[in-house]
This record gives C-alpha cells, structure tokens and sequence, in this order.
C-alpha cells in the first residue's frame, strides 16, 4: 500500500522571494491543465511557433532559431556550450560567482580549454579584463559571461562587449537566466551571437524549458563543425529541422517528444508579459527593488553588489543574527521563502528575489515588515 501525507499531495502556499522559482499566475497554471496534444499536431506547432515568435520580441532578437530547450536553464547552457565548442578548442570564460564557474565546468567538459577571467564574488568584470583577455587568448573561439549572477546578485554591462569580441573573431554568449523578462537586454542591438535563460525567474512559468537564442554567427560555427555534437539530446543540428518552420512544402522532422503542456504554460506566460508591456515589466522590477533597498537600508542592512541586480537582491545577513533561523521564521511564521548565501557567501548573506508575478508592492511591503518584526 502506497501511503502519502496531505502534505506532499496539497503543498502549502508559499510567497516565493527567493533566487527561484518566482511566483507562477494562475492563468499559466489553468493554461498546463489544457488538452495534451501530439507533438506534430498542427494545432501544437502553431502554439509552438508563437511562443517562439514571442520569446524574439522578449530577447529583442530577430533570430530565427530562437526556442525553448526542454530543461531548466542550465539545459540552455550546456546546450550552447555542447554545440559551439569542440574537443581542442579555447574559450574565454567570466567568473565572478557560482553560475561563471558552473559556465567554465560545463565548457572544460566539452574538451575545451577555458581561460577564466576572474573578480572577486560580488564585483562585476571590467571592460579591460576582457579585452585584455581576448589580446591574451586570440584562438577563444568565444567569451561568456553572465548577465544576472544570481549567487551575488550582481549586474553584469554587457553594452560594449560584442565589438571587443567580433574584433577578435570571437562569439559572444551570455547567460540571461535571471534578467530576461526583468531587466534591459538587447540581443539584437548589443550583438549576443547566443544566448539562454530559465522560464522560472522573471517569467514566472514553472520551471522545466530554457529559452535559447542563436544569431547567425554562432550558427555558421555550428554548420563548421568537424565533429558531431556530444550530446544527442541537445544537438542543435537536430533540433533546429523541428523547431524552425519550413515553410510550405517542408516538414518537421521528429527529434524528441516536446515538453506539451510546459509550452502551453511558457506560452501564457510570455502573454502575460507582452500585455504589461516588456518596457513597462523593466520599470516595474526597478521600482521595487528601489522599494525594497529603501526599506532594507532602514532596517540596518547593506548590500553585497556595488552593481545590484533588481531581480535578485544580495545582501549581507544582520550582524549578530544566524541567518538560517532568520530564513526558517520567515518560512514557518510568514510563508515567505528566500534565498541563502553561496559559495563564500554561505552564512553570510541572504538573497531575496523580485521576479515577474513575486515583483509587487505587496510582496515588498510584507517581507519588510517580517524582517522587521523578526530583527526586532
């Protein structure tokens, strides 16, 4: 006999402030509990392309192989990483934080070898070490960086960087999983050759897809390879026959069984989005990190990052206090979940998160009067 607690079938719900995931809607929930349809239905391909189509108005990009991988975001790195780098090859990688060295780990195990541009946790890469680097290691076949280090809470300028790249034949990539949908990012205008994110932060969709973006310079790499992919999941060669349309008299080429009822979700919530406004969605997320820093200021609390990120704010634990039990009261009393520190952070700091649906007033207002009445 199976037995099950009421409490693993009807979880409790939680105000999710933390590094992730954010807070999902209801209508994306309701839009997951639509009819599943075959994966070549014309019905489910017509779903997919306009999610691809909205996920380019969020990228700012006009790529067309721009799609969401099945898997969370770092199926969106390894995806990028697997299908630009070959055994031999050199790559340049900024590490500032847990998702840099994660970027380095998962590029070294391509067979590359990846030269680590390094800043202390909490400190942004400057221009010059970049292109000090790229002068350094001119056979980088690219350079990535993250945009939004979730583990720090800092915000990377990405302005600037792809002509130091394209100077050095270089490609850029860039990991968005924490600032697309919350914070400004051009894919077009600030030339990513690749790029992905996670659908569980600033798009508040459940997790499970990470959304890819390829330009055409990181597809001519891709069509220049001598070997193939490592991984046949997240061939790109393969994936890129089902997932951009042939147009008339072409026909989608079965890969594997997509993620249905996820699109339906990612989906909505991409709809979501666009009927806020993407501009409108940006502002939103600044206002309330300026809420919530105004707030945490006057509580005694500072932040880690010069440079913040609205959408995940670091900030060091209150003096005297075990931040673990701060974070269990917050918990248990409250039902507000955030983040603990990482790395050389852990037991340091603690992370609040503001992304998408968790990014309100409301949200902003009650776990400051939590804090405060557990400081107290």
């Amino acid at each position: 006999m199976i037995t099950t607690s009421a409490s693993q079938v009807n979880p409790a719900e939680r105000i999710l402030m933390g590094p992730g995931p954010s807070s999902v809607p209801h209508r994306v929930l309701r839009a997951m509990g639509a009819p599943t349809l075959g994966h070549l239905d014309p019905q489910y391909l017509a779903i997919m392309d306009e999610t691809c189509e909205m996920l380019r108005q969020v990228f700012r990009t006009a790529n067309k192989l721009t799609f969401p991988v099945s898997g969370t975001g770092m199926a969106g790195m390894e995806c990028i990483a697997t299908n630009l780098l070959e055994r031999g090859d050199e790559a340049i990688v900024c590490v500032n934080g847990v998702f840099g060295s994660r970027m380095k780990d998962v590029m070294e195990r391509c067979g590359a070898t990846v030269h680590a541009v390094e800043a202390p946790w909490g400190d942004i890469i400057s221009k010059e070490q970049i292109a000090a680097a790229l002068d350094a290691h001119p056979k980088s076949k690219l350079l990535a960086i993250v945009h939004a280090e979730t583990s720090t809470g800092a915000l990377q300028p990405l302005e600037g960087l792809s002509a130091l790249c394209r100077e050095k034949g270089a490609l850029l990539v860039v990991d968005a999983v924490t600032s697309l949908g919350g914070h400004e990012l051009r894919v077009d205008d600030w030339g990513i050759d690749a790029i992905y994110s996670g659908t569980q932060k600033c798009l508040s969709c459940p997790p499970g897809l990470s959304p890819v973006s390829f330009g055409d310079r990181a597809l001519a790499v891709m069509d220049a390879r001598k070997t193939k992919v490592q991984s046949w999941y997240l061939d790109v060669s393969l994936l890129r026959k089902y997932y951009m349309n042939p147009g008339a008299g072409g026909g989608r080429v079965y890969h594997h069984t997509a993620p249905i009822n996820m699109t339906y979700a990612l989906r909505e919530s991409l709809a979501i989005l666009l009927e806020e406004g993407l501009d409108a969605r940006i502002e939103r997320h600044r206002i309330m990190h300026l809420r919530l820093r105004a707030g945490l200021e006057k509580l005694g609390l500072s932040y880690v990052p010069k440079h913040s990120l609205h959408t995940l704010n670091c900030i060091h634990a209150p003096a005297g206090k075990d931040e673990a039990a701060l974070r269990k009261r917050l918990l248990e009393e409250y039902g507000i979940e955030i983040g603990a520190g990482l790395g050389p952070m852990a037991g340091k700091a603690i992370r609040i998160g503001l992304m998408g649906h968790s990014a309100s007033q409301r949200n902003v207002d009650l776990v400051l009067a939590a804090l405060a009445e557990i400081l107290r």
